[in-house]
């Protein structure tokens, strides 16, 4: 005959825990040692059982009842009193009720009750790890018109997510507000450099990812490419998309990449590429600052106010004419630097 394993994933709405299913899954493995056969008892959402209302009970020699809570009330009553002939045993329980009053089982390997203490059993389980991945997604952005594809690349990443077996960790990188509860630049660096791989359309997910030797897979989520695809063009990133390439296929293929040593041997050669680079404009910035420096290059040009593809279509006539007032002063401003240049 065989074991019937039960617990509370045996019963409706009793708030399963993934330690539960540690649990269970630990006690089907040392069945399976001793040699015995045994089913599982489980209600939905769990499938691939039985249920233990509609078993026959005489099909068991034993019934195992493993992990959490034992109380004395009518649900394990009911349960008890259904398979009083077969051999019951208790494992990696907590009694509620004194054992001297009431103990069910013909054997009770207790987590802990009124005369006694272990370990729980889960110290022993064997879970597979799964890579922890930051999703960072960005806001619509309005400035880029027609050309903004987010939803998009927001359904695409949504796919991947529900394909591939991974903890999906919601990153914002926004702190006012901030939709993750986290407060300072800080936290949310530290969190990003926690992840495994982080999936992204946002820049600085990008960017923050590489820089502490997590790899990306950016998305940009421009019709044509904007800045997320520049940004990693420049520091030599390879795994980026733009929305009009973007396929199902292409991202699980480098999820797969950015699971390998050599996605974050890659990342950290892109960090030190890229901070070489952040040296030289640290440097362009101090001799920018410099007042003998009497070069620019201010470009403003008509159409750049009239035709611009950033232009926010709420722009206004007051802005235009307040922005062309601006134009005019730094020409101004230009002329009188010229002449004193000249006049020296």
């Amino acid at each position: 005959m065989k074991v019937l394993v039960t617990g509370w994933f045996s019963f409706e709405k009793c708030n399963v825990t993934a330690g539960d299913l540690m649990a269970r899954d630990l006690a089907c493995e040392w069945l399976e040692v001793a040699g015995h056969k045994y089913d599982i008892a489980l209600v939905p959402p769990f499938v691939g059982g039985v249920d233990w209302r509609l078993v026959d009970p005489s099909n068991y020699s034993h019934v195992v009842f493993v992990c959490g809570p034992f109380p004395y009330v009518k649900s394990s009553i009911e349960f008890i009193q259904r398979f009083t002939h077969c051999r019951l045993i208790g494992l990696d329980l907590s009694m509620i009720e004194s054992v001297d009053t009431w103990n069910p089982f013909d054997v009770l390997l207790e987590r802990d009750s009124s005369v006694a203490s272990r370990p729980d059993i889960t110290f022993a389980s064997h879970q597979a790890k799964v890579p922890i991945v930051g999703i960072l997604l960005v806001h619509r952005q309005h400035e880029y018109k027609d050309k903004n594809k987010h939803q998009v690349a927001h359904e695409a990443i949504n796919r991947l997510i529900a394909s591939q077996e991974m903890v999906a960790v919601p990153i914002d990188t926004g702190l006012d507000p901030n939709t993750t509860n986290l407060r300072t630049a800080a936290e949310v660096e530290s969190l990003i450099a926690r992840m495994d791989i982080v999936i992204t359309t946002r820049l600085h997910g990008t960017v923050l990812a590489i820089k502490n030797g997590v790899p990306a897979i950016a998305i940009d989520a421009i019709s044509g490419g904007a800045k997320v695809i520049r940004q990693a063009e420049t520091i030599g990133w390879p795994v980026v998309f733009s929305i009009d390439q973007l396929s199902d296929d292409a991202l699980q293929k480098a999820f797969k990449y950015c699971q390998t040593e050599e996605a974050r041997l890659k990342a950290r050669e892109c960090r030190d590429r890229a901070f070489k680079a952040v040296e030289q404009i640290r440097n362009d910035f101090i001799s920018a600052l410099d007042v003998e420096n009497s070069l620019s290059q201010r470009v403003w040009r008509e159409e750049a106010l009239d035709n611009s593809s950033l232009q926010s279509p709420s722009l206004t006539g007051l802005a235009v004419y307040q922005a062309r007032e601006i134009k005019k002063k730094a020409i101004q401003t230009l002329v009188q630097r010229l002449e004193k240049e000249l006049n020296k």
